[in-house]
């Protein structure tokens, strides 16, 4: 048997999952492009001084990539939705009422 929603809890329903598929194609987006300039100052690093120089795109490679995983961590973990807004809301009124 299928539970049977209301139109209201339908729609907050497809905004939740709308707004979740556009949080996971913004990290999509930025691991894409994360991957592609990092891949080019790669190359610009190999062709400008073929390593002897010294491998400086690991700098930016790597100060990139602690912002990525701290995009990763709002989209997967639910710290930061409004999810959990709205749970610590009602947690904060239920203890102000004990």
């Amino acid at each position: 048997m299928t539970p049977s929603f209301k139109p209201e809890d339908e729609e907050a329903a497809y905004r939740h999952a709308r707004e979740r598929a556009e949080a996971i194609q913004g990290l999509y987006i930025h691991l894409l492009v994360y991957v592609v300039i990092n891949a080019g100052l790669f190359a610009l690093n190999w062709f400008t001084t073929g390593g002897e120089g010294g491998w400086w795109f690991v700098w930016p490679l790597a100060g990139w990539g602690i912002g990525l995983l701290v995009h990763a961590l709002v989209v997967v973990a639910p710290v930061f939705s409004s999810d959990w807004v709205d749970r610590k809301t009602q947690k904060i009124i239920a203890n102000r009422r004990n």
